[in-house]
């Protein structure tokens, strides 16, 4: 499956933002799918993740409340919703995809996409 994710842009501290992931391939409703970042100098972080279904989601400890992950397997698209964001979510946001949900939560997904970069300002 192939990746892409866009949507990034720069807004203001308390904006909302929502980024799109579409993707490619007839199976897509077999993957679980998630949403990481990287800010300048730090590593890669897990943001969110959703099952095959949508049915069950996962989030980081920093974004809960903020941000909701979606799907739409009919439309072979993921978005994550952002509100409230602030300037430490500056960052290049990247979709995963892979068959088990506890790969994309780790980051060891099979499938990347390129990255949307989003920037918060004060």
């Amino acid at each position: 499956v192939q990746l892409q994710a866009s949507g990034g842009g720069l807004v203001q501290a308390g904006d909302s933002l929502r980024l799109s992931c579409a993707a490619s391939g007839r199976t897509f409703g077999n993957y679980a799918m998630g949403w990481f970042r990287q800010a300048p100098g730090k590593e890669r972080e897990f943001v969110a993740a959703i099952s095959r279904s949508g049915g069950s989601t996962d989030y980081a400890d920093s974004v809960k409340g903020r941000f909701t992950i979606s799907r739409d397997n009919a439309k072979k698209m993921v978005y994550l919703q952002m509100n409230s964001l602030k300037p430490e979510d500056t960052a290049v946001y990247y979709c995963a995809a892979d068959w088990v949900v506890g790969a994309v939560v780790r980051g060891t997904a099979d499938y990347w996409g390129q990255g949307t970069l989003v920037t918060v300002s004060s």
